[in-house]
């Protein structure tokens, strides 16, 4: 089963997530939040002496930041900012050099934009285990080039935690788990069906829940309740995977997955009762867990959090200002 539901964006005063349907589905990911942060509009203060002021109107804001202040999270993580409105291609590059990264392990990394309001901040390689990350997004006055400008600045501060990686092999059924890359466990799986394959590439964990509800109707696989792809159900020890609805976790249709069943899912990765449980209680958001072996693509970088899927080359595409070494914490 797989359930298309928000969870990627962490608001920046109250939580927020990403709006979408419940279910394993096969659609692709776009990248929306609820949430904000609004604010009126700075005005300027009149003076004897004329001084050059920023038209007047409305202000920019950043809907979210991820992950959130005090968080722990894995290696894999981007940080991810989020505006309530979109940001011209000529304004970019100021925007970027606004939003500083510092951290006590100095690594390289840059900026990538996806789409006009979300810009994501991965370093080149996985994140040393134990680095201390602050994001400090001064805004304040900063252009949108469609007319806003900042009112404030942001803080958001978060840990790496321990190395832990999964490693989903499709053809093999099985999920090697490595922590500070020794082996821990080895798990049965099944993943995605001819008709329903599970993505392939690294996607970074977005959240976990103890149950969620997953139909099959909420990603457009069936309504028709007398369908065989047709489900409504509740199941247990989930590991959010991609926003369009890629999950690790038990299901009911799948007991006892493994070479030796051989049942595809509607593109999770299912495990036994136990085995999901005990992987639930090893991860974290912002671990990866990469994918092999199936005949889908990779999937995209906006789908969650799986900015490890696009090459560096690729990645600097993406930048308006280019690769930078983090600040020193």
């Amino acid at each position: 089963m797989e359930r298309r539901k928000g969870g990627i964006a962490i608001a920046l005063v109250m939580g927020a997530v990403l709006v979408g349907a419940s279910a394993c589905g096969a659609g692709g990911g776009t990248d929306k939040a609820n949430g904000g942060d609004a604010k009126a509009p700075v005005k300027p203060s009149s003076s004897a002496s004329p001084t050059p002021t920023k038209p007047a109107g409305p202000p920019m804001l950043l809907e979210t930041i991820t992950p959130q202040t005090g968080a722990t999270v894995g290696v894999a993580m981007p940080i991810s900012v989020i505006f309530t409105n979109p940001v011209a291609a000529g304004a970019r590059a100021t925007v970027e050099k606004h939003l500083k990264v510092s951290a006590s392990q100095p690594v390289a990394g840059a900026w990538h934009w996806m789409g006009e309001k979300r810009a994501d901040w991965r370093p080149k390689d996985f994140w040393p285990s134990g680095t201390k990350v602050r994001i400090d997004a001064d805004m304040k006055d900063v252009g949108n080039g469609n007319g806003r400008y900042g009112v404030r600045s942001y803080t958001h501060t978060f840990t790496v935690g321990d190395d832990v990686r999964a490693d989903v092999s499709v053809t093999g059924h099985t999920m090697k788990v490595t922590r500070d890359n020794q082996l821990v466990r080895t798990l049965s799986i099944n993943a995605g069906s001819a008709e329903y394959p599970t993505w392939n590439g690294t996607m970074a964990v977005i959240d976990k829940e103890k149950t969620v509800h997953m139909t099959s109707c909420s990603v457009g696989i069936s309504c028709d309740k007398g369908s065989p792809n047709y489900y409504d159900l509740t199941l247990p020890w989930d590991v959010h995977l991609t926003q369009s609805g890629t999950y690790v976790h038990y299901s009911t249709g799948d007991p006892a997955p493994g070479s030796g069943s051989a049942r595809g899912s509607h593109g999770c990765v299912h495990l036994s009762m136990s085995d999901a449980e005990w992987f639930y209680n090893q991860v974290k958001q912002g671990d990866p867990v990469t994918v092999t072996g199936s005949p889908r693509a990779k999937a995209s970088a906006d789908n969650g959090y799986a900015a490890f899927n696009l090459g560096w080359d690729q990645w600097l595409a993406g930048s308006a200002s280019g690769e930078q070494t983090t600040a020193t914490l």
